[in-house]
């Protein structure tokens, strides 16, 4: 494959927009074949069609590959995240790269859990980018639709057309790319409840209760909307001379908090925060712990910045999602 042959250095990724079988093929056979040769683990994180499709053309080397099916590999991208270090951290060898193709979940996302995904591919540039991962995510032209098209060359350094690599024109900054997919955030509704600026996250933990509650939440559930509020805020309290103003308030299919700090200066919050899983059984507790048990219990997190505040907004399931009662 024409991509780096030097052996392993930091994150490379790229995309691969594949509108046919044998397209697709044309990418993932060398790609996992260089990676047996090198021996190099290698896994497809793909659909189950295309797993099969691999596995024939490998043939007697298909037993080196390790596969799993996208929709279960993560099913969310903070689970993306920790799946794919929990595989690089398993299979990684001294010297040696891990190759990973990892196709994107995109059928029947909402609009918010689609512009959470890109966000999260573009994330990966940051997330990873020390790791001697090489990624390549496949695109489906075929059903994908355009604007998440656009969004994989927009995320991704570069792409893959077969073994021929291009660069992205489009590919834009992550941090900027994020800033453009959350967009403004939202407005708080006039009946929201409210806290005035305080260090207090006890306080803040009450309303996140109270509101979840008000909205029907009990058991299990209140209990685990008033875990993320209280985990949101001590991160974003965490600073020396912090304040956070929670609004709270319920939408269709979910309860809504905003947490908008003020002060410290300096103390800007990546809107990666959080993706990384915590450090195994033992360890150190790192200072975005709780910001990640925020994220994997909420359908939804956003960061943003506005000015000199920051403004993280939680979306959990409501009490109408049955998946959840």
């Amino acid at each position: 494959m024409a991509a780096d042959r030097t052996g392993p250095s930091g994150f490379v990724h790229h995309a691969c927009l594949y509108g046919s079988d044998a397209d697709f093929l044309a990418m993932a056979v060398p790609f996992a074949k260089d990676g047996f040769a090198a021996g190099e683990p290698v896994l497809a994180a793909t659909t189950p069609a295309n797993i099969e499709l691999l596995r024939a053309a490998l043939g007697e080397g298909a037993h080196h590959l390790d596969t799993a099916e996208t929709a279960y590999f993560g099913r969310r991208p903070v689970e993306r995240v920790s799946a794919f270090l929990r595989y690089h951290g398993r299979r990684a060898r001294p010297g040696r790269r891990t190759r990973i193709i990892a196709e994107p979940v995109w059928g029947g996302r909402s609009a918010r859990q689609t512009a959470e995904w890109k966000r999260m591919e573009s994330g990966l540039n940051v997330l990873l980018a020390d790791l001697p991962v090489w990624m390549i995510c496949p695109y489906d032209t075929r059903v994908v639709p355009g604007d998440v098209v656009e969004a994989a060359v927009a995320t991704h350094p570069a792409r893959l057309d077969g073994e021929r690599q291009t660069p992205c024109a489009a590919y834009t900054e992550p941090a900027a790319y994020a800033a453009a997919v959350a967009g403004p955030a939202p407005c708080a509704p006039s009946v929201a409840r409210s806290t005035g600026p305080t260090a207090d996250a006890p306080e803040l933990r009450r309303l996140g209760r109270e509101r979840a509650a008000g909205a029907g939440l009990s058991g299990e559930r209140l209990a685990l909307a008033e875990l993320a509020v209280h985990e949101a805020a001590a991160y974003l309290l965490a600073p020396e001379g912090a304040r956070v103003t929670l609004r709270a308030w319920e939408e269709p299919g979910a309860v809504v908090y905003e947490l908008r700090r003020t002060g410290p200066d300096g103390a800007a919050v990546s809107p990666f925060a959080g993706y990384r899983p915590p450090a195994p059984s033992g360890a150190a507790q790192g200072p975005e712990d709780g910001l990640w048990l925020a994220r994997s219990l909420a359908d939804v997190v956003e960061v943003r910045a506005q000015g000199p505040e920051t403004v993280l907004t939680l979306r959990m399931a409501g009490p109408g999602d049955a998946e959840r009662l």
